[in-house]
């Protein structure tokens, strides 16, 4: 068995943003040479979150307006995490939509059931963050 490790970099333009990285994951495993195992995507940072979802704009912005209904990030006060900082609702936000996926890798490719893609979610923003790739297989 193989093993690979990679790290995405992320430095969003705003506070929330969601971002598809299932071709820089694609990349990765193609660098790999692994052709049959696993794939880990795992947000490092614990403000931001993997998940596996559709590529659909409209989705996207219901996702946000849905999280932002669950965790205001406004008013801050309302949160006792806030004591310097201002991003509670970036944990709340990362605690529902998750850590991490793990993805099949069959012949090579990510087995990724139809219109599912890896998503790089970003709740507390505008600067540097990053997200593991680790491969396993043969």
């Amino acid at each position: 068995m193989r093993s690979y490790r990679e790290y995405l970099w992320f430095d969003t333009p705003h506070r929330r943003d969601y971002t598809n990285i299932t071709p820089r994951v694609e990349e990765h495993l193609e660098k790999s040479g692994i052709r049959e195992g696993l794939v880990l995507v795992n947000a490092m940072h614990i403000t931001a979150s993997v998940y596996i979802n559709d590529d659909e704009q409209g989705l996207l912005r219901d996702y946000d307006d849905w999280l932002e209904r669950l965790a205001p990030h406004e008013p801050v006060d309302q949160y006792r995490h806030n004591n310097g900082e201002d991003n509670a609702d970036a944990h709340l936000k990362r605690q529902v939509m998750g850590r991490e996926v793990v993805v099949a890798v069959t012949e090579g490719r990510l087995d990724l059931g139809p219109w599912e893609q890896i998503f790089y979610g970003e709740f507390d923003g505008r600067r540097r963050k990053r997200v593991m790739v680790k491969i396993i297989g043969d």
